[in-house]
């Protein structure tokens, strides 16, 4: 079966990393080290093959996937030169591909970004129309058998009281009564899911965590799930949770700065942008440990680092006879590199549930999200557990 993926926000440092490591692996030029669908018992899954992913996509910018790949190249070395420039012809397709997307309520610092024609005087009802528009086009010019929509795109504020689209009459209520006060990535949602296509939200914003878009989904019988992908300081701080819950050892504080360099963290000097991805990094200790515990999460951007990122996290914690103790971590890497590999697994499972009828929020996946909107548990390693079980229920 051809499988089409479709990005939203298809030229950011994600997506274009995302692309140029598809397209790398397809051609023998890297291996799959950091992709969890070449693990077993996932890779005995009857999953599409990476070479076989089709790419297109959305973007409120034209600077070119091309170009977005060498810049964060030159800056932090991800991806290889050498590697962009074997699948240059191939990326250049790729690009051809991209729609110009909307930034309607992303914030002021996502809007800055677009271009002239990313601005429209378009009604929100006329915006899903003519996203989904492009979903079809795109599916009948390269005859596919299914498209993944992928979330990408740069973090939007949080949206304003979200209890008011809790059922799929009122969102679309609000569509049609041209509601201003939802974003972009709800209308990306909206549209994939209302057209049968599975739904995939890799960054904090809304995205299908909406009451109206959940019962949407289910109506139509289509998979999705998010939010915000785990790869950096919210991947060790639930791998290193239950450990001191597990040892009974009571954290007292748990505080940490985070600092990185590429757009997304542009975006995220922008307060009302970076609210719902500090919502997001911060929500998962008290489920994990069982009490509330001081918390903070810090985010600043720091130009020169490029797509590098690093995470200082401070742990206070209390032992037996009231020992105070505390831990202290450094996580450095690439923001793009981590997320990639993900980006590729996520498709790839998400089109394997479709393909078996599994409609609806996908708690299996909940191992790849900081706040997954359907768990079992924060804790990492219960969370591998139930991917893997999901996937021996297959053999």
């Amino acid at each position: 079966m051809r499988t089409g993926v479709w990005l939203i926000g298809a030229r950011g440092n994600v997506a274009a990393v995302s692309v140029v490591g598809a397209k790398a692996v397809a051609n023998g030029l890297t291996d799959t080290t950091g992709m969890v669908t070449a693990r077993e018992p996932l890779s005995e899954l009857d999953l599409p093959g990476v070479d076989e992913l089709v790419f297109g996509g959305h973007d409120i910018r034209t600077q070119s996937i091309t170009e977005t790949a060498r810049a964060a190249s030159e800056s932090g070395g991800v991806p290889p030169a050498e590697t962009i420039d074997a699948v240059e012809s191939e990326l250049k397709a790729v690009d051809d591909r991209v729609e110009t997307g909307t930034a309607i309520n992303c914030g002021q610092a996502v809007g800055d970004l677009a271009s002239g024609d990313a601005t429209t005087d378009q009604t929100v009802a006329e915006l899903v129309t003519a996203i989904g528009d492009d979903y079809a086009a795109f599916v009948a010019d390269h005859d596919l058998d299914r498209l993944v929509v992928v979330n990408v795109a740069s973090t939007e504020p949080p949206i304003d009281k979200p209890e008011r689209y809790d059922t799929l009459e009122a969102l679309e209520t609000a569509i049609d009564n041209d509601d201003r006060k939802l974003p972009a990535s709800v209308l990306y949602a909206y549209a994939a899911l209302d057209s049968g296509h599975p739904y995939v939200n890799f960054t904090p914003s809304t995205g299908s965590n909406l009451g109206g878009l959940c019962e949407l989904a289910s109506e139509r019988g289509v998979p999705h799930m998010g939010q915000d992908a785990k790869t950096g300081e919210t991947l060790v701080k639930s791998a290193l949770a239950p450990m001191f819950a597990g040892r009974n050892l009571r954290v007292l504080s748990w505080e940490g700065h985070n600092i990185l360099g590429n757009t997304d963290g542009l975006v995220l000097e922008d307060d009302d942008n970076k609210a719902g991805k500090v919502q997001s990094k911060d929500g998962l200790l008290e489920e994990i440990l069982g009490y509330e515990t001081q918390s903070r999460v810090r985010i600043d951007y720091t130009p020169s680092l490029g797509d590098r990122k690093t995470a200082w996290d401070h742990i206070h914690f209390e032992g037996f006879l009231g020992t105070e103790m505390k831990l202290q971590f450094t996580w450095e890497g690439s923001d793009s590199a981590l997320a990639a590999p993900l980006v590729l697994d996520l498709i790839r499972l998400i089109a394997h549930a479709d393909e078996h009828g599994e409609s609806g929020l996908q708690p299996q996946l909940a191992s790849f999200f900081k706040s997954p909107l359907s768990y079992e548990t924060h804790d990492l390693s219960r969370q591998l557990e139930q991917l893997r079980r999901y996937a021996h229920q297959y053999q």
